[in-house]
């Protein structure tokens, strides 16, 4: 047992928590793990995991079930948040906080779970947040910096989504990161992406040639182009040798002269208004809509992107593919494309989406859109917004992927401006 003076030690810790339903529903926590860590040795000292009962057993529900596997029947007989309050206050008060996705996620729960209780929440000497601090340092290799993506990355197993199996593996996953980024500093430049060039052909004559350079594939950028201002024959697929992504294949990004493509679709008509039809590991809504693709150029570019990604992924891969451009029989002149909605990282329930409106009959470069919302916004409350039939300004990155027998390319709205 570690001394309640000696406060030095590290507090890496997680929750497991229901998934409101509906909006205005709270969240509940169902587990909580922690382990303490000592920051010279990096060696585990202690750990305490517990179930926790909500007050109100039908706030979990069938999405809270597949996310963590914790049912009613499994929490029924354990403690209520307020019988553990003290020993998680004790475990956590004073001491540095490290966990995936705290900031956003774990740390505002626990300060609404102990306002509940009417007791003052425990408070961190510093907070170590995984999620935000390997993004900055270590970079995207694995793909969306999830806990299980970063688990893939390092061999390290499936993630359980159970607290204290989880605070363990984001334990791991840092030591992981803390290394490479170690030996990288000592032998800098190894990391070489492979990249192949696009033929200036849009018919994509057969070549097997390819090209190793060295570039900034993998920097951020914030540069979003016109379909009819990017260069055919400058766009290039390129994947890091040594970066596995997201279920197993490799980081693969798409590049126009080096840079990240990300491309600027304006007044796009909406065909289909916001989709919640599929949800993600969590149970969390996948939000879509669906545009008509307003020009040739930009069926043109989405599909050089679509021919010169399938072709760098064929090689090793067996998935059908499914193009960005869509065109249903008997419309054939009337193509659509899809993108999503950014999910906010890390576990927790969000997005990262900008979306501003802007008067429809103030189209200018004059006119000034207006912030709707950036984060955590109700589904509900847009249905407004994304009306079929209205126009929508989109800036998009292009996201390839290969998961259960399906590869393509995901359109991805960083920012969306909605005329109204």
């Amino acid at each position: 047992m570690v001394s309640s003076v000696d406060r030095s030690e590290i507090a890496f810790f997680d929750l497991e928590t229901t998934i409101p339903t509906r909006p205005g529903q709270p969240y509940a926590i169902l587990e909580f793990g922690s382990i303490l860590v000592c920051p010279k040795k990096l060696i585990e000292l202690e750990s305490f995991e517990t179930l926790v009962r909500p007050h109100d057993l039908s706030l979990i529900s069938a999405s809270s079930v597949r996310a963590n596997g914790i049912t009613a029947d499994a929490v029924v007989s354990a403690s209520t948040f307020s019988d553990i309050a003290d020993r998680i206050y004790d475990i956590l008060h004073g001491r540095v906080w490290a966990g995936h996705n705290i900031l956003r996620f774990d740390c505002v729960r626990l300060r609404e779970a102990y306002t509940q209780i009417n007791r003052p929440p425990p408070e961190p000497k510093g907070t170590i947040d995984s999620l935000a601090l390997l993004t900055q340092r270590f970079g995207r290799r694995a793909g969306d910096m999830k806990m299980a993506s970063l688990a893939a990355y390092f061999g390290l197993g499936q993630q359980s989504h159970r607290s204290l199996d989880d605070v363990r593996m984001n334990f791991e996953v840092v030591k992981h990161c803390a290394t490479v980024l170690f030996l990288e500093s000592a032998n800098p430049g190894e990391d070489i992406p492979i990249s192949i060039p696009i033929p200036s052909n849009e018919a994509m004559v057969e070549d097997d040639s390819s090209s190793t350079t060295l570039s900034d594939a993998f920097t951020p950028q914030t540069e979003f182009l016109p379909s009819n201002e990017v260069s055919m024959a400058s766009i290039t697929v390129s994947s890091s040798s040594v970066s596995p992504y997201f279920h197993g294949s490799h980081k693969i990004q798409i590049l126009h002269r080096d840079i990240p493509l990300q491309i600027q679709c304006d007044s796009m008509r909406i065909r289909f208004g916001l989709s919640t039809k599929y949800l993600d590991h969590a149970g969390r809504p996948r939000l879509s809509l669906v545009v008509d693709a307003n020009s040739s150029n930009l069926c043109d570019l989405l599909n050089a992107c679509d021919n010169i990604t399938k072709r760098f992924m064929d090689s090793d891969s067996n998935s059908e593919w499914r193009p960005l451009v869509c065109r249903k029989p008997g419309f054939f002149d009337s193509p659509t494309i899809r993108f999503h909605l950014r999910n906010e990282d890390g576990d927790s329930s969000g997005w990262t989406t900008e979306i501003y409106k802007k008067e429809s009959s103030s189209l200018s470069s004059l006119s000034i859109p207006q912030l709707v919302t950036s984060s955590r916004y109700d589904v509900a409350e847009l249905d407004w917004l994304f009306r079929p039939g209205g126009f929508v300004d989109a800036y998009l990155s292009l996201d390839p992927y290969n998961y259960q027998q399906n590869a393509g390319i995901r359109l991805v709205a960083k920012k969306l401006v909605v005329h109204y």
